[in-house]
């Protein structure tokens, strides 16, 4: 499990290990620094694009350019670009309409408060695993540049979610505890958890094959099923509350939320697709039927949380609904990533979902607002 006891860890966890100078944990200590000017022209020299790699990079990590990677680093920008903060969005309809006793149905509240109960901690998993434990692996500055700014939006969504529950006056502990308390959460987070300590052990190193596939694996796990799948249950809820003209405020959020882990999972994903290509080795028939096997599970999981949240037939959605969407996102996700479809055929009874991720438009959909959170250029989900 997580632990935040160990000094040491911690700051191994920021790649300041004493064995490796300011290099990511790749078991390669770095040249040592030489007092003599002479000797130290002769052990270093000026970064070439071509050292560059993802991981397992013997460059120098704190020189961002000559750039490689500039698929990451345009991903940095349009991230920047799509900043927001929650308290910049009024909750006034959402705080009345929780207030009254008629507003919503308790199955209405029952899918705001499970959704709350996993949003409020999988955000924070999530920087966790960023910060604690990607971040040191990723030997391309491109691409660690992208995962601070990753970091802060989890922040900002953690943020968003504690908003909300403080808005609506709902029980704290309850919702902070829902991942302690409600199995169909706490099964999802026990998935996530061996993978987030596989990348925040202090003695984790990448550089052999082994090593180097748990690495990979954990990316996606994080990418294409916690960021790329776990979410959307819970997206596709909320905002279909928003669509009806209820809980606008926490619907607004979730709509930057979504666009925001849009692009977490597309970086996910090119960080993956780029491992795999500089590590051809890797990608073995074996691995390949190990992650084929995660889908299946993560698409399983998912659906126990969905039943979960809806016994009963809420918002023009049931639960037999979502099985058919999970399996539908699962096979997106194979896809981008080279694995074979796990479901084929299967189809999405959500096309407005579809809709709000790609949409681009400088008004949101709930009219409440105009979108001006962005420093430069039109609202962006790519």
């Amino acid at each position: 499990m997580l632990s935040f006891d160990d000094d040491a860890g911690a700051v191994k966890g920021l790649g300041l290990q004493p064995t490796a100078g300011f290099f990511p944990a790749t078991g390669r200590a770095s040249a040592p620094v030489s007092a003599n000017p002479d000797a130290a022209h002769t052990e270093f020299r000026r970064i070439r694009v071509e050292d560059k790699r993802v991981i397992n990079g013997r460059t120098d990590v704190n020189q961002l350019v000559p750039f490689k990677y500039k698929w990451a680093w345009e991903k940095y920008l349009a991230a920047c670009a799509n900043h927001w903060m929650p308290q910049e969005i009024n909750m006034s309809r959402d705080i009345a309409l929780w207030r009254d006793r008629d507003g919503l149905t308790e199955d209405e509240r029952r899918v705001v408060k499970r959704n709350l109960g996993f949003f409020v901690t999988a955000d924070s998993l999530a920087a966790n695993n960023i910060v604690l434990g990607t971040y040191r692996h990723i030997s391309a500055p491109e691409c660690r540049q992208y995962l601070l700014r990753q970091a802060f939006e989890e922040a900002i969504h953690t943020h968003a979610y504690q908003y909300i529950v403080e808005s609506l006056g709902l029980d704290e502990g309850e919702v902070f505890n829902a991942y302690n308390e409600i199995p169909s959460i706490r099964g999802k987070d026990e998935f996530l958890i061996p993978f987030i300590d596989t990348l925040t052990d202090p003695g984790f190193r990448t550089g052999t094959p082994e090593a180097d596939q748990r690495l990979l694996k954990s990316l996606i796990v994080f990418a294409c099923l916690m960021e790329g799948l776990f979410f959307y249950v819970g997206f596709a809820q909320i905002l279909s509350l928003g669509r009806q003209n209820k809980m606008t405020g926490a619907a607004e959020q979730y709509q930057y939320i979504l666009r925001d882990e849009s692009m977490h999972c597309n970086f996910g994903i090119d960080l993956i697709n780029q491992i795999k290509l500089e590590n051809p080795h890797l990608w073995t028939q074996q691995f390949r039927e190990e992650i084929a096997e995660l889908f299946r599970k993560a698409v399983d999981l998912e659906y126990r949380y969905a039943e979960d949240t809806m016994p009963r037939g809420v918002l023009g959605l049931n639960a037999p609904m979502f099985k058919e969407y999970l399996r539908f996102v699962a096979n997106r996700r194979s896809q981008q990533i080279g694995i074979e479809q796990q479901y084929p055929g299967a189809t999405n009874p959500f096309p407005w979902m579809s809709e709000m991720i790609d949409l681009k438009k400088e008004r949101n959909f709930f009219e409440t607002r105009v979108i001006e959170y962005q420093t430069g250029g039109a609202l962006s989900w790519d």
